[in-house]
């Protein structure tokens, strides 16, 4: 039977007698000066546990109809986005919100586009995993079935290495998975070379002046894309202030009193506070480039479109939402200023970053029986 690329990669650093050695530390990528992400005491970080989370991640057979694997969603070639407004299950289901890009995860102290219980890494893979509306993994009733597909010899050694023996239970799987997205760390773009590695010539002057236009007063975009991973919602050992994640920006307004659509109201669904209406998360910018579409649902095209929304201070009558975050309240930009800014957002894409992981995705037909 055919092996994956992936597992070929996984397997050649690993041994046969690895399951008698304790697992290996995990040794982050990260530049000095920068803190390291946030993990679990009951999920410690191990290369053995990443490099299973690495096959895990790119293994179709963990979904329940074999159809779609977690990287089916989450493209190494788009920052781990797609490059669709919605994403789609493996029964057809059509996932509501754009797919966010999966990069310096392990910074973020809230999970997806709007829920302020999701802490966890751990917690919030279960929604893809296990949900059943919309089924996206589609293991939900198809347990005992996938994880008999793990019972391979190339899959029972890397259980092994990671976590002593060769059982394949669910537990093992989500923290795998975890371990593997806490690793994705990305610090190597031009902006990170010229900002912390002193490089002059790392940005173009044109990017340099879209640098101080997205950091002044007049833009005001750093108040929710601020610190190192450009976010609010950032959670590490150098964090002192407890920042507001969420925010209305004005995408909708359908009532006059800051409406969104019903079929997805953000923050507002697990709060049930009227204030959190249309609030959802601010993303990393770190690899915007490669993320498009932009927003909770996918509706702005390109940078250039989002630039020009938040010069608008809204869309439509979002402009006029009583909810809007006060930070949306538009601005004027020249056609130069224009491209400045874009130039400085296409230098926070790290193209190490990118070619690491498509070097590490599979090639070859899935190796597990379905």
């Amino acid at each position: 039977m055919a092996i994956s690329r992936i597992l070929l990669i996984t397997l050649a650093a690993l041994f046969v007698g690895a399951c008698s050695q304790p697992p290996t530390p995990y040794a982050w990528q990260i530049p000095e000066g920068f803190p390291t992400p946030n993990v679990p005491v009951s999920n410690p970080m191990t290369e053995e546990s990443v490099a299973l989370g690495r096959a895990l991640f790119f293994e179709p057979a963990l979904s329940g109809n074999g159809a779609v694997s977690c990287s089916t969603c989450h493209m190494p070639a788009h920052a781990f986005s797609e490059p669709r407004t919605h994403s789609h299950g493996s029964t057809g289901d059509k996932v509501r919100r754009n797919a966010m890009a999966l990069v310096n995860v392990g910074y973020n102290g809230t999970l997806t586009w709007a829920h302020n219980g999701f802490t966890t890494i751990e917690q919030q893979l279960m929604v893809p995993l296990f949900g059943e509306h919309p089924v996206e993994m589609g293991i939900t009733g198809n347990e005992e079935a996938i994880l008999a597909r793990f019972k391979t010899d190339d899959y029972r050694q890397l259980f092994a290495a990671a976590y002593g023996d060769e059982a394949a239970t669910f537990d093992r799987v989500v923290k795998a998975l975890a371990s593997f997205v806490r690793s994705l760390t990305s610090f190597n773009s031009p902006f990170d070379d010229y900002a912390y590695r002193q490089q002059d010539d790392a940005m173009s002057e044109s990017a340099l002046r879209g640098m101080e236009l997205f950091f002044s007063e007049r833009l005001e975009c750093f108040h929710c894309h601020g610190g190192f991973n450009f976010t609010q919602s950032s959670k590490h050992a150098f964090q002192q202030l407890d920042l507001q994640p969420f925010h209305n920006t004005g995408l909708y307004n359908l009532d006059g009193e800051g409406a969104y659509p019903q079929e997805d109201t953000g923050l507002v669904e697990i709060t049930l506070n009227a204030a959190d209406m249309g609030k959802f998360r601010a993303p990393t910018l770190r690899n915007i480039e490669l993320s498009a579409p932009y927003m909770h649902d996918g509706s702005l095209p390109s940078l250039d479109a989002v630039i020009a929304f938040y010069a608008a201070g809204g869309r439509g009558e979002g402009i006029n939402s009583p909810l809007k975050s006060p930070f949306v309240s538009g601005f004027t930009l020249t056609a130069e200023e224009h491209q400045d800014l874009k130039q400085f957002l296409l230098s926070l894409t790290d193209e190490e970053f990118v070619q690491k992981r498509e070097n590490n995705a599979p090639t070859l037909p899935p190796k597990v029986a379905l």
